[in-house]
């Protein structure tokens, strides 16, 4: 999935947004910063794995706020239905 669709996309933005999204099986796919501290999206990595989610790495929590349209950076992103 690009990285440009989220802008538009019906989204949780935030580890903690994310997550719930992803328990709750709204979520379809997963976009984490690669730059994100490795303890914060690595529990989120592996939901996403035990869920068989998709997960998409993008390269700074900067890039990837800004393509959700928010001034700030953000370590997580998941699509939701």
């Amino acid at each position: 999935m690009p990285l440009d669709t989220l802008k538009a996309a019906n989204k949780a933005v935030g580890v903690k947004q994310a997550t719930k999204a992803i328990e709750r099986d709204q979520a379809i796919a997963v976009f984490l910063a690669s730059d994100a501290e490795t303890r914060v999206v690595t529990p989120l990595r592996d939901l996403c794995a035990r869920k068989n989610i998709l997960v998409e790495d993008v390269p700074t929590m900067n890039e990837l706020g800004k393509a959700c349209g928010i001034a700030v950076g953000a370590a997580a992103v998941a699509v939701v239905k």
